[in-house]
């Protein structure tokens, strides 16, 4: 009995120290969970267990990749920052990160079975990103050829929503760390240094106490004390989150307050993927729009000598110039100066929206030119937007083909009468450290007079074909021939070509290419960073890429969206004694907002009272631009669709708002056009001089919404589509009608006396009408004051505004 009771005895104690160690391995396993350690998720969803230390064999580590999720919560565009690191974690232990980082490039022969091994492998990293992400986003990625633009892209377009700032981040790295390595109290004596209880003794790991304050590791030791802690860290601006922290007493471990770790769960409150989505758009479009936004474009010189894609643009465009003969190495003339040259780079996309080519080119810093120097007159061939929306109406009443030609090195074919030196182009390794300078013997972007030799030469060859140009628009070339037509309009070097007459544009395309180095870009889809998509219900143009990139850029991707771009009855005109604001980053941002009206009638008012500001910015008018951006964010995708109505009358409407600058007391007035149904042109602009009744200001804002009239009729004269009928001019004062009707002259009219005769004289000969149209029906009240949302939202629709990228 007594044998077997020691036996009995005997075996408790072991089960006991078996379960003291089970007990400490699982606290260690804790401990490396809690450093980042890969853990394996079983299918069950059951608690994470580590992973053991033998690797698997490859077909148990294909299933688990396959069966194992990426991350525990889909990207849905608000929570980048706990989505990458969970990735990356992933990506890591599954052996695959150089597919993101970009090591594990793709062998050149696409024939190879190394390139079909890489291709799978590929395909299987880009299957996990796109299956951590929520549908929305998926759409927008599942086309991009490898894991590492899927990757990039992501991180351009969701970083700036869950960025954690650098200092939360010290501290974050600085709390798991002393949840490690517990550290007894500390406090700090009157001689600024750290001290610690005599009953204790601090002992941790070099490399993470140089991790947290991010200094070089110090001397092999075993041990490190307290009191010289300060004193080799002081020199960190990070040393702070330990210096300057209260450490908890021993009992709780050591572990700080939950207030020092940020919390990596938290979403943006009003995220951008709340107002920007894909569904409504067909795949090649959807396609074509995530590309506008998979390549980063460099920004400077050394950023693209880092890629291969573009020094190798680079060199193309040094080719081009060779062969074109643009300059000769000479020595600098005495009393001569040269000016500088820079590169500028831009991605060239296909019709079906693939990247065509990586395009870099060679532009001279022209600001520096002298007049009567090195250049004497200069012109740029720049379409005005309004024709090309008149262009795009009759293409969807006529159902017109639209195609986009692009000239390579358009500057190149024209010639240089004035003598011009240039600095040789950065970057080249055989101009490095030379002594000569570029003599030019061709005009080169940049240059002032560049544009004037290019369009010269351009006009010629047109005439010499047979089309004629236009006076409405000396940028618009037309030839018509057994009653069809062919129109060109062209923008520096971009052209959109279109019309009904199939054969002539066929031997335009031949004739443009016999003349210059010609690249047809299939159906019109991107031009001047307006997209344009075209389906049976018409054609829709948008800024979309541009509005984001703005909202990008100015950090108010995340910001509260307001439902009108300028609040009502505003004060903006009696801020002189406010707080002055910073005058260039003003005017770059009006200057992008006046760019983005093109598209965009809605804040068309807004941008005008803002744009009168530019001389002398305070904060309230900063804070008016920052709301036209919290309005953009909430539409960033809004257009204007061009549809079929069936005709192509011309009617126009015209407002004023008498009075409303508060500083002046001038008046702003408004017109708006539709042609064909379409609305193609529109302005707000404030008048010149003090109307003195409501009726002198609606009389003025009809006069220049008559002038816009007339030449619209011209425009369309010359396309072949003569305005039979008068043309309409919609007014809501009826005292303006009547003076417009009435030849008597009178104190109310003697202000606008020769606007008067003007009106007067289109009317007797029948050009125009003045229909009256009541206030709540007058659509140009949008561009003469702020209205409140339900009548901006009313108007817009009646605008022919519309979003197809909005998620509802």
């Amino acid at each position: 009995m007594g044998h077997k009771r020691r036996k009995k005895k005997k075996k408790l104690a072991e089960e006991e120290i078996e379960e003291e160690e089970e007990e400490e391995e699982e606290e260690e396993e804790e401990e490396e969970s809690e450093f980042g350690f890969f853990l394996m998720t079983t299918p069950d969803n059951s608690s994470p267990k580590p992973m053991k230390e033998e690797a698997p064999a490859m077909s148990t580590l294909h299933m688990q990749e396959l069966s194992s999720s990426l991350t525990p919560e889909r990207l849905d565009g608000t929570n980048y920052t706990e989505w990458s690191l969970n990735a990356e974690n992933k990506i890591r232990g599954r052996k695959r990160w150089g597919f993101i980082s970009g090591k594990k490039v793709a062998p050149e022969d696409k024939d190879s079975e190394d390139y079909e091994t890489w291709e799978d492998e590929n395909c299987m990293v880009k299957s996990w990103l796109l299956d951590a992400m929520n549908k929305d986003i998926r759409s927008l990625f599942i086309r991009l050829p490898t894991a590492k633009e899927i990757w990039d892209t992501a991180k351009k377009t969701y970083s700036a929503l869950a960025g954690l700032d650098a200092i939360e981040t010290a501290q974050w790295n600085a709390r798991r760390i002393l949840k490690k390595y517990p550290i007894p109290l500390i406090q700090s004596t009157p001689e600024n240094s750290l001290e610690v209880s005599s009953d204790h003794e601090l002992t941790m790991h070099e490399t993470d106490i140089a991790e947290i304050l991010d200094t070089p590791s110090p001397t092999p030791s075993s041990t490190l004390v307290v009191s010289n802690l300060h004193e080799n860290t002081c020199a960190s601006d990070s040393t702070s989150i330990v210096s300057q922290y209260h450490l908890p007493s021993r009992s709780n471990r050591g572990q700080p307050s939950i207030r020092y770790e940020p919390d990596l769960k938290s979403k943006a409150k009003y995220p951008i993927g709340n107002h920007v989505s894909s569904h409504k758009l067909s795949r090649s479009y959807a396609f074509f729009v995530s590309q506008l936004s998979a390549v980063s474009i460099p920004s400077n010189l050394q950023e693209a000598l880092a890629d291969s894609r573009w020094t190798q643009a680079m060199e193309e465009e040094m080719v081009a110039l060779k062969r074109n003969t643009t300059w000769e190495l000479v020595p600098l003339p005495t009393g001569k100066k040269s000016v500088g040259c820079r590169w500028i780079f831009t991605v060239k996309y296909k019709a079906d929206g693939t990247i065509e080519r990586y395009k870099a080119r060679l532009v001279a810093k022209g600001y520096t030119q002298s007049y009567g120097l090195d250049y004497q007159e200069t012109f740029t061939p720049v379409a005005k937007l309004n024709t090309v929306r008149v262009l795009l109406s009759l293409a969807a009443n006529q159902n017109w083909p639209l195609l986009q030609f692009d000239v390579k090195n358009a500057f190149l074919h024209g010639e240089l009468s004035e003598e011009v030196y240039m600095d040789p182009p950065p970057g080249i390794p055989e101009y490095l450290n030379t002594p000569m300078v570029c003599r030019l013997k061709k005009a080169l972007y940049g240059l002032k007079q560049s544009p004037r030799a290019w369009f010269g030469r351009f006009t010629k060859s047109m005439k010499n074909f047979g089309y004629k140009q236009s006076n409405s628009d000396h940028t618009l070339f037309l030839r018509q021939r057994q009653g069809k037509i062919t129109v060109l309009i062209i923008y520096v070097d971009d052209m959109i070509v279109t019309g009904d007459d199939y054969d002539g544009i066929s031997s335009l395309q031949n004739h443009l290419a016999s003349e210059f180095e010609m690249k047809q870009l299939g159906d019109l889809k991107y031009f001047l960073g307006i997209e344009v998509a075209r389906s049976k219900h018409g054609i829709f143009l948008s800024q979309r890429k541009y509005t984001m990139d703005l909202l990008s850029e100015t950090g108010m991707l995340g910001c509260k969206p307001a439902d009108t771009p300028m609040e009502q009855n505003h004060k903006y005109f009696l801020c002189s004694s406010a707080v002055s604001t910073d005058k260039g980053r003003y005017q770059r941002l009006v200057g992008r907002l006046i760019y983005l009206t093109h598209t965009r009638p809605d804040i068309a008012y807004a941008v005008n009272v803002v744009s009168q500001f530019m001389h002398d910015p305070r904060k309230p008018h900063m804070d008016a631009v920052e709301r036209i951006l919290r309005y953009l964010k909430s539409t960033p995708g809004k257009g204007i669709l061009f549809s079929n109505h069936g005709h192509l009358k011309v009617e126009g409407y015209t407002d004023a708002d008498w009075a409303g600058s508060a500083d002046n007391r001038r008046s702003t007035s408004g017109y708006l056009i539709f042609v064909g149904g379409n609305l193609v042109t529109w302005r707000s602009k404030k008048q010149l001089a003090v109307a003195r009744s409501s009726a002198e200001a609606e009389f003025r804002g009809m006069a220049f919404g008559l002038c816009e009239l007339l030449w619209l009729k011209n425009l369309l004269k010359e396309l072949g589509f003569g305005q039979n009928e008068a043309m309409k001019l919609h007014c809501d004062n009826t005292s303006a009608i009547e003076i417009a009707h009435n030849p008597v002259q009178h104190d109310r009219t003697k202000h606008v006396e020769i606007d008067r005769h003007f009106i007067k004289e289109k009317l007797e000969a029948g050009i125009i009408t003045f229909p009256f149209v009541r206030s709540e029906h007058q659509l140009a009240g949008v561009l003469t004051k702020a209205v409140a949302g339900s009548v901006l939202d009313d108007s817009i629709v009646k605008l022919g505004m519309c979003d197809i990228h909005a998620p509802t």
